[in-house]
């Protein structure tokens, strides 16, 4: 089983990264009244609390959390936490799949795939009446539920890289995925690494040139001795529009 729990590093600078343009996407994608679905292959808990001995050990949300400072008020991932908050305490701190509900209507759906027992049962307690919760392998979850009812949406690729073998498989994943639901938005997120492990797979997934393809990353110091992220990256296919200026604009918060 995997050991991997997020608690330790949540809101962290990529959580930074990866929520605010995921927030930004799904901000453009309410703007039609169109319903929509969201996917999510590797969920975590959905929630956290950043005043636990687990997220005080690392100290990765106090680096975070001068970033949060950085961006507008009206940004659509300030707006989001600071409702998160007024609900939950002023220590929580959303996952995406609590984020991607805050900004998500009544008639949107969520899929979200979790296999870690402990994090797939605070997950449900989370995320009940507000999400269908799969206590399964994500990319078999996606594979299973796509193409969704609604068929416009996004699925969010999250996965912890705990597994060296995820650099490997995840573009063949992808490209199954896509193929079965060409008009999905497919968001993976990748840790910057020293030594840039992502590399060969980054360079899969452009070599296949699938549309509206975005690359998006940016750079930080090392959170603490030792650690390894530089870094965090985000690769979209079937970006939305705006998504270019949204990266943009997130990127100088970064600068």
């Amino acid at each position: 089983m995997l050991s991997y729990q997020h608690i330790y590093h949540a809101a962290n600078p990529a959580d930074v990264h990866k929520h605010a343009l995921l927030a930004a996407m799904l901000d453009y994608l309410t703007v039609k009244p169109k319903p929509l679905t969201y996917l999510e292959t590797h969920a975590g808990r959905g929630l956290y609390r950043l005043d636990t001995p687990e997220a005080l050990k690392t100290g990765e949300a106090v680096a975070g959390s001068r970033l949060l400072d950085r961006i507008a008020p009206d940004h659509p991932y300030i707006r989001a936490l600071s409702a998160i908050r007024a609900e939950h305490g002023t220590t929580a701190y959303p996952g995406s799949p609590l984020l991607a509900s805050t900004l998500l209507r009544k008639g949107d759906r969520l899929h979200l795939a979790e296999l870690h027992p402990q994090e797939f049962a605070a997950l449900s307690e989370t995320m009940t009446h507000k999400a269908k919760c799969h206590p399964q392998d994500g990319f078999a979850m996606a594979q299973k539920v796509c193409p969704p009812e609604p068929r416009r949406g996004m699925v969010l690729i999250d996965p912890s890289y705990e597994l060296k073998s995820d650099y490997e498989t995840i573009p063949a994943h992808i490209l199954k995925l896509h193929r079965k639901w060409n008009v999905g938005i497919i968001a993976l997120w990748y840790p910057i690494l020293e030594g840039g492990p992502h590399g060969p797979m980054l360079g899969k997934l452009e070599s296949v040139g699938l549309s509206g393809a975005l690359r998006h990353e940016v750079s930080f110091p090392p959170v603490r001795d030792g650690h390894r992220m530089v870094g965090s990256g985000l690769f979209i296919f079937n970006a939305p529009y705006g998504t270019h200026d949204a990266a943009k604009a997130i990127s100088q918060v970064f600068a």
